[in-house]
């Protein structure tokens, strides 16, 4: 991954993890048509994150997700 889209993987992560937002507003928010902007489909593919049934469910980071938001946002 860029730099450019780390930095916005990061914040998406860092928000889903702030506010544990449902499934439609992550959608609302994060989701794309731009081919070069696919920061939700990116996450989703690296295994960063997991929602649970319906656009109603939440979405949570995984343990994988978890730790590229805290590997990353460190100082260095």
């Amino acid at each position: 991954m860029d730099r450019s889209h780390d930095a916005l993987t990061l914040q998406m992560l860092d928000w889903i993890e702030q506010g544990k937002p449902s499934y439609a507003e992550v959608l609302d928010v994060w989701k794309s048509t731009c081919p070069r902007l696919t920061i939700w489909e990116d996450a989703c593919a690296s295994g960063f994150v997991d929602s649970t049934a319906g656009m109603a469910g939440t979405v949570s980071l995984t343990e994988k997700g978890k730790r590229f938001l805290s590997q990353t946002s460190q100082p260095g």
